[in-house]
């Protein structure tokens, strides 16, 4: 982090402080203190950062961002919101740098997408990325802190569960071109309906420049017909004849997949090493982002080759003859049949998938829960294993359609029933939303292997 004075990063919050000296070190958690940093008392659902203000100078913080007097005199600068206070200060941090940046959004898929983005970026760029999930209105401005003299690119995947969230990091990350990768129905129950998430969404697009491009999938009904206002659109997208970067004749393997790319200017013969049609998607998105900024499509789908899923995101392992699909991270409809498909396709004894419940979906909730049990059904699931209240609805709907269908309330139970079902060249998917921790169940599973031939 390039340094920064107490009293420049004072106005860039609307405060103001005596205190002399500079800092290179922004920190939320006392349990990352650094010496002569600016520690932001942060007040969450489940604590508050004014209760260790005191403590964050005793470990080394030079001054403290906070809501209300803490006492401790000129290291204090008092503001009205420090969650606000923390975009604001990487708002101005990001005003340092002249960078192109790159913002990306959506209901599924985005967080690939940004991995794929920073790929082809970094063929051209040293790009930095979000790490892990930072993508809300704490992880992005610490993201953006990260940046230092040395990063020439950025990626910043921006997330989120209600109205004006994107809008108040898109204020910070000011993209240069902003990337939508769909409109799902991930977080309806707070958004009310699919153009409420589509509103939500397309925040991404307030704080940029009235003529920077935004990226959409053209294929996605409710992109193809969304208000970019003066933005120009690039349409990425395999049914859609008018996108700009197609892709045509895709093959899905059980480990990779293969397609023709079409773009402005050429066609290019694509093989990947992970499986999925979804992925096509995101794959022709990060070659639209690279366009942009000069890096040749050959050189974007190479570096795509190399490119590895992020843990617990359809990762594949292969155990004792099973094939695994560690798929944990998150679930909504269009992701679980996403996996579903890419379990269906895959050639194996039985294809089992256990189920978890998807959260965040209120009254669609049953709904979609449903459609997964019908998706199950039309991939040819072999045995599917639900976990959760909700996934009740999952397990009615396949029944018709799937020979072997159970559901579990205890993770114990679900874990004791899968070991003694197993056998070689059985194929496996776990996925759930991320507040269920279906890896649980993974690791009893790999832990039983253990000490077994």
């Amino acid at each position: 982090m390039k340094s920064i004075t107490f009293k420049d990063a004072a106005t860039a919050v609307k405060s103001v402080t005596s205190l002399d000296g500079s800092f290179d070190c922004v920190c939320t958690d006392t349990r990352k203190i650094e010496k002569d940093c600016l520690f932001i008392a942060i007040k969450g659902e489940n604590f508050d950062g004014h209760e260790f203000a005191a403590k964050a100078l005793e470990l080394g913080a030079k001054a403290v961002i906070c809501e209300k007097d803490c006492g401790l005199g000129d290291n204090q600068i008092l503001v009205e919101s420090t969650r606000q206070a923390l975009l604001d200060l990487a708002g101005y941090y990001r005003s340092l740098f002249n960078i192109p940046v790159i913002g990306i959004t959506g209901s599924v898929g985005k967080t690939t997408t940004k991995e794929m983005v920073h790929a082809v970026m970094s063929v051209k760029y040293n790009t930095l990325k979000n790490e892990g999930n930072l993508n809300n209105e704490i992880g992005v401005p610490l993201t953006l802190f990260r940046l230092d003299e040395t990063h020439e690119a950025a990626v910043i995947e921006m997330g989120m569960s209600g109205f004006g969230e994107i809008s108040r990091m898109t204020a910070a990350v000011r993209p240069d071109v902003a990337v939508i990768s769909n409109i799902g129905v991930s977080h309806i129950e707070m958004l009310g309906s699919r153009e409420g998430i589509l509103k939500a969404k397309l925040e991404i697009l307030e704080s940029m420049q009235a003529d920077a491009p935004v990226i959409l999938n053209g294929d996605d009904d409710m992109l193809i017909n969304a208000d970019a206002g003066t933005h120009p659109v690039t349409y990425y997208g395999i049914e859609n004849n008018n996108a700009k970067f197609k892709a045509e004749s895709i093959t899905v393997g059980e480990t990779e997949l293969e397609f023709d790319a079409v773009y402005p200017g050429g066609k290019e013969k694509v093989h990947l090493p992970f499986p999925g049609r979804h992925n096509v998607y995101n794959a022709l998105a990060a070659s639209a982002a690279g366009s942009f900024f000069g890096v040749d499509e050959k050189d974007a789908f190479e570096a795509l080759k190399k490119y590895v899923p992020a843990g617990m995101r359809q990762r594949i392992v292969k155990k004792h003859g099973i094939t695994f699909i560690e798929d944990c991270y998150n679930a909504s409809p269009d992701s679980q049949a996403a996996a579903l498909a890419v379990l269906g396709g895959m050639k194996a004894k039985r294809k089992i998938a256990v189920i978890g419940d998807m959260l965040e979906l209120g009254s669609y909730s049953a709904k979609a829960h449903a459609s997964v049990g019908e998706k199950a059904a039309q991939n040819k699931i072999d045995v599917l294993f639900t976990y959760g209240e909700r996934s009740l609805e999952t397990a009615k709907a396949a029944k018709d359609g799937v020979a072997t269908v159970k559901s579990f309330s205890d993770k114990t139970e679900l874990s004791n029933e899968l070991c003694a079902m197993l056998s070689e060249g059985d194929a496996i998917l776990f996925k759930a939303s991320r507040g269920m921790k279906l890896e649980d169940v993974i690791y009893s599973i790999y832990s039983s292997f253990e000490g077994t031939d």
